[in-house]
């Protein structure tokens, strides 16, 4: 009592100092954490294993595979094809991004700017710059462009990761407001089918995409179930944990490493894959492969959606069994009560 009469300080003013210093200090790690995600994929940005393919006839597929070995190493992965049509049809299976032709009348480059339009554009020089290497003139062919409305494909860069990140919020919406799990389970399914059909249609009316309505809202109906499900059972088996588990790997990784804005290439490997195997990234590859090629190279994204709805469903499940126990426990002990009352 005497050294708090002397002026020396309370434990308990001690305790708060240190619970504001622990906390400021852990909101400034994950500041810089989630700076630090969300720039270095974009500052790193760069071509690197880009798959590209090669056609022609006579040594100048080979003039070129060589030239770009020497331009760029590492900068592409290169594919011979037998033809030009062979090269398209590689492109719309999204095989690859991009097809150099050299025949009679010169270098000819096939692209996609659907598939990206930052790749594209990089191709555009490539080809120039080959093209005065080997002496040939250059055309450009953009084989699946964007729509008219939106050619630099903004609203897919933009409405994707809201698609995914919807289920996010849906989560937090029905973890507060409804009641009973199975309820719940239902109110998401009621969502994931609305969302999908309402968040279609605004792209489609600001002119992000133009053809397979049904089919694009099927597959954004899937992106928001796999994060809808997915939130709402971790959350229910580890509560406020779980709900930090889903925002690192929504937030924190999936958004940044989606690949959206140029292409998973690009990223620094291999964070570019591992963002495809998250849900922002998934979803975003299936509405833009469903939408522009007719729903080519949708089994993976598929699969990984489908996965992670999967993984919150079974950790749902499991903490219901979890409180199942006792819960039974009471409803006997209330029985008995009520019996010998």
């Amino acid at each position: 009592m005497a050294l708090f009469a002397a002026g020396g300080p309370a434990p308990t003013q001690h305790s708060t100092a240190r619970k504001i210093a622990v906390t400021v200090g852990g909101l400034l790690v994950l500041m810089v954490i989630l700076l630090s995600a969300f720039a270095l994929p974009g500052v790193n940005t760069a071509v690197k294993d880009l798959p590209i393919a090669v056609s022609g006839d006579g040594l100048a597929p080979t003039q070129v595979t060589a030239t770009l070995a020497k331009a760029d190493a590492g900068a592409f992965d290169v594919s011979m094809v037998a033809s030009e049509q062979a090269a398209q049809q590689e492109i719309l299976n999204r095989d690859v991004y991009g097809a150099l032709i050299v025949d009679t009348d010169g270098l000819t480059l096939d692209t996609a700017s659907a598939a990206s339009a930052t790749v594209a554009t990089a191709l555009v020089p490539l080809a120039q710059q080959l093209g005065s290497t080997l002496n040939l003139p250059v055309t450009v062919h953009d084989i699946r462009p964007l729509t008219s409305d939106d050619p630099k494909g903004m609203g897919l860069t933009a409405g994707a990761l809201p698609i995914a990140l919807g289920g996010w919020l849906a989560a937090m919406g029905i973890i507060a407001l409804i009641v009973g799990a199975w309820h719940r389970l239902i109110a998401a399914a009621v969502f994931s089918i609305g969302g999908g059909f309402a968040l279609t249609g605004a792209l489609f009316a600001i002119g992000t995409f133009d053809t397979n309505y049904w089919a694009t809202s099927a597959a954004a109906m899937l992106g928001i179930a796999g994060t809808c499900y997915f939130v709402l059972g971790f959350e229910r088996l580890l509560r406020g944990r779980g709900i930090g588990i889903a925002a690192v790997v929504l937030i924190l990784l999936g958004n940044p490493l989606s690949g959206l804005a140029s292409a998973p290439e690009m990223l620094p490997h291999p964070w570019g894959a591992l963002g495809q195997l998250l849900p922002p990234g998934a979803t975003g590859t299936l509405l833009r492969n469903v939408s522009f090629f007719d729903g080519a190279a949708i089994t993976q994204p598929i699969v990984v959606l489908v996965a992670w709805a999967i993984l919150g469903l079974t950790a749902y499940a499991v903490a219901g069994r979890r409180h199942q126990p006792r819960h039974a426990f009471d409803i006997h002990m209330d029985a008995a009560t009520a019996a010998t009352g």
